[in-house]
């Protein structure tokens, strides 16, 4: 007898797990920039992916108050179909022609109308889990570009004694090694918003939320591209 090899379960995303690591990140930061935007901004994200988590739980779990409402509805719509049958049935016995037209009328217009209410019944709990999920990808979009700005200003070319800097050139007081840990930072700051938002379409199978998530990961990874291309500079120049 042929014995199948057990299925193994797919690989998933730990929502413990990149908290952790985000609580983690969150220490190193302040540890080595105390005070720092950054090191604020990491714990921004940290409360983002801590409600992010009970958002997910939530996502998770079925709606028992609109499941029961639209099973209300199914039988009220069965109950009233039965009724109006028997009163169709009742005209077609008399063989009023006329009547029967207007029963049949009436009785498309209800159908319609009640399944308009079922659709929306059924729909109602998918689309409120749908606007928490598409809040969260937007805060996480935000902190992205949030990232963003910390690392703008951070040129490693003006570590370089040659450089000139205006008036209103944003001042740099770090080593070389000091900056490449900050662009670090920031790398890892952007890797963990996007796993934060491949949460959501992990959980929840909606096209629209598959969609913002995606839009967050292509962001993040353009972004991170930036900052690996700093620290590369960094790394060349750096003696």
């Amino acid at each position: 007898m042929t014995q199948h090899p057990a299925a193994h379960p797919r690989p998933q995303l730990d929502p413990e797990r990149i908290v952790e690591t985000l609580r983690t990140l969150r220490s190193r930061i302040h540890e080595r920039f105390p005070g720092s935007g950054l090191a604020r901004l990491a714990g921004e994200l940290l409360v983002v992916a801590d409600d992010s988590v009970a958002r997910l739980a939530a996502i998770a779990r079925p709606n028992l108050p609109i499941r029961a409402g639209v099973w209300l509805l199914l039988a009220s719509i069965v109950a009233l179909l039965a009724r109006i049958a028997g009163s169709v049935q009742l005209h077609v016995m008399a063989t009023d022609l006329g009547a029967l037209l207007q029963v049949l009328d009436a009785a498309k217009n209800v159908v319609l109308f009640l399944g308009a209410a079922v659709f929306f019944l059924v729909t109602l709990e998918g689309r409120i889990k749908r606007r928490r999920a598409l809040r969260s990808v937007r805060e996480l979009r935000a902190v992205a570009h949030l990232v963003d700005m910390h690392q703008l200003t951070k040129d490693p070319d003006r570590l370089a004694e040659r450089v000139v800097g205006t008036a209103s050139s944003p001042s740099l007081a770090m080593t070389p090694y000091q900056l490449s840990r900050y662009l670090d930072y920031c790398a890892e700051l952007l890797s963990l918003t996007s796993k934060i938002a491949a949460l959501y379409a992990q959980t929840f199978n909606d096209p629209v939320v598959l969609g913002a998530v995606d839009e967050v990961e292509a962001l993040t990874i353009g972004l991170s591209g930036k900052v690996w291309q700093k620290i590369v500079v960094l790394n060349h120049t750096s003696p």
